[in-house]
């Protein structure tokens, strides 16, 4: 583990983002099991009830 002292100038607290790195293929995993499930593909978050009741485009 690194720790370090130096705030990010970008941030308003300062602070340091570490979870973005870990959350990046979230939504695609649960695309592909909505996908998986329902059969549609949806391709635009967030995923909601009328994309997927949307059959014909």
């Amino acid at each position: 583990m690194l720790w370090t002292d130096i705030p990010d100038p970008h941030a308003p607290m300062g602070s340091l983002g570490i979870g973005e790195i870990g959350i990046t293929g979230t939504s695609a995993a649960i695309a592909n099991a909505v996908y998986n499930a329902c059969g549609t593909r949806v391709r635009n978050l967030p995923i909601t009830l009328d994309k997927l009741m949307d059959f014909g485009g």
